[in-house]
C-alpha cells in the first residue's frame, strides 16, 4: 500500500494510507483527505490505484491551481513513484510507495527522504549577505580586504 505525507502548509505531519481504491484530496470537508489550504479546490487531486498494474496514478480534477508532481504541472494522468512531490495550492504532499503503522514512523521516514533530497535555497537577503561577506573577505593585489 501507500501513504501521503503532508511537509508543507497547516497540517504538516500529517498523513494518510491510501489504500488500494480511490482517494479525493481537496478541501471539502467530507473528503477523507481534507486540506486546510485557501489554493487547493474543494476536489482538486484525485489519487487512483490501478490493479492490473498495481501502481497508483495522480489526476487534477480541473483544479483552479493545478497540480504539481515533482515541480511539473499534470496534465491527465501520472504514474507515481516513491518519493514524489505533489504540491497542491500551498501544501506538499510526499507520496510513500508503502504504508506506516503510525504517524511517528511515517514521519521518521519523511525525515530521511528530506534528508536525501534537502537543496539549501537562499533567498534575496541571504544570497547578498553571503556576497557581501565574500566581497569584505576578498583580498587585493596587496594582500589587504578590499571593503565595498
Amino acid at each position: 500500500m501507500a501513504s501521503l505525507i503532508i511537509t508543507t502548509g497547516k497540517q504538516e505531519g500529517d498523513y494518510y494510507p491510501l489504500g488500494r481504491r480511490t482517494n479525493v484530496v481537496g478541501r471539502d470537508e467530507a473528503l477523507p483527505i481534507q486540506i486546510l489550504d485557501g489554493m487547493v479546490s474543494r476536489k482538486h487531486l484525485q489519487i487512483r490505484f490501478d490493479e492490473k498494474k498495481n501502481r497508483y496514478y495522480a489526476f487534477d480534477m480541473k483544479s483552479r491551481n493545478g497540480v504539481y508532481v515533482n515541480n511539473q504541472k499534470i496534465e491527465g494522468e501520472v504514474p507515481l513513484k516513491d518519493g514524489d512531490v505533489i504540491l497542491v495550492g500551498l501544501t506538499s504532499l510526499l507520496f510513500a510507495d508503502k504504508d506506516f503503522k503510525d504517524k511517528d514512523s511515517a514521519l521518521l521516514h519523511y525525515k530521511k527522504v528530506g534528508e536525501r533530497m534537502r537543496v539549501t535555497v537562499y533567498g534575496p537577503n541571504e544570497l547578498e549577505q553571503m556576497r557581501a561577506l565574500q566581497r569584505s573577505t576578498e583580498q587585493g593585489e596587496t594582500g589587504a580586504p578590499i571593503r565595498p
